[in-house]
């Protein structure tokens, strides 16, 4: 029995205990003397009543059912994602499975994908990040794939791939708007013929694009101000090497004098007004300098 508990953060079951040769009698016993705990009902912390977040988390799954996985915010928490939700622990199951627990939130569905982790069942990231967009807001949604993709857990080109074939679902349909803007992408011809009109916008004369300056080969580059502009075509998945290579060189033109602007591509095409305010403020303070 003790080793079930110390893989199951502290919690056992009372068919399990069953399983393992206890009796009614027996877990009632242990009951009275304090050496079991209700939580749930048929669920039970052993030796103490207090239990660690993973210990709580199992035990609400283990109260719905074999076919119960953690899920929403709290399997967020469980994969580092977001805090744990104050309240109540969230719970997926089948619609056949009825259970109603206080403290706990169960959601019955039709469809969800599961896994383990910390050998508690929970839905799998891309099913957790589905579940996230349907209650959070873009902001906090942008967050919680952003950590995602820091913890390793799932990056936005593997999340969008993955949508691909799951079918109409909560919370999809804003995941995918989200993550459109995270991994747009523009040809260079494509990046021109939108950037360029914002640099007219911004009072900015035609810049030369595509032309090396001081090692590296830039998008936008004006001699007369100084300046030289850099896309991104991803806001966040990118890998520590391109960084690297990206602060490289931001120094390098810093270092020649040169004043690097980085924006990503979907600030170009989503966020023209942001673009063109930044390149007012910093081009006319280069023009204002001396000779």
């Amino acid at each position: 029995m003790w080793a079930l508990v110390r893989r199951q953060h502290g919690v056992v079951t009372r068919g399990q205990l069953l399983a393992l040769g206890f009796d009614g009698d027996a877990i009632k016993n242990r009951l009275e003397r304090g050496r079991l705990h209700r939580v749930w009902r048929g669920v039970y912390a052993v030796g103490r009543p207090a239990l660690t977040p993973h210990g709580r988390w199992l035990a609400a799954v283990l109260c719905c059912g074999p076919e119960a996985a953690l899920s929403h915010g709290s399997a967020a928490a469980l994969g580092g994602i977001r805090p744990a939700p104050a309240g109540s622990v969230h719970v997926s199951v089948p619609p056949r499975v009825n259970h109603r627990r206080p403290g706990i939130v169960v959601h019955r569905r039709a469809a969800f994908e599961a896994t383990t982790h910390d050998a508690i069942p929970v839905t799998t990231p891309v099913c957790t990040q589905m579940d996230l967009a349907a209650i959070l807001s873009q902001e906090s949604l942008e967050a919680a794939v952003n950590e995602a993709d820091s913890l390793d857990l799932v990056n936005p080109e593997q999340l969008r791939a993955a949508l691909d074939g799951i079918g109409p679902r909560p919370g999809l349909a804003a995941l995918r708007r989200m993550l459109d803007r995270l991994t747009f992408v523009l040809t260079d011809s494509g990046l021109e013929r939108l950037f360029l009109p914002l640099a007219r916008a911004a009072g900015l004369s035609r810049p030369q694009t595509g032309v090396w300056v001081n090692g590296f080969k830039v998008d936008f580059y004006w001699p007369d101000l100084g300046l030289v502009v850099e896309t991104d075509s991803l806001r966040y998945h990118r890998t520590p090497a391109k960084q690297a290579r990206d602060r490289l060189r931001d120094q390098v033109h810093t270092a020649a004098g040169l004043t690097p602007l980085r924006f990503t591509h979907a600030q170009v095409r989503f966020e023209r007004a942001h673009v063109t305010r930044t390149l007012v403020v910093v081009g006319g303070r280069l023009a204002a300098r001396p000779p």
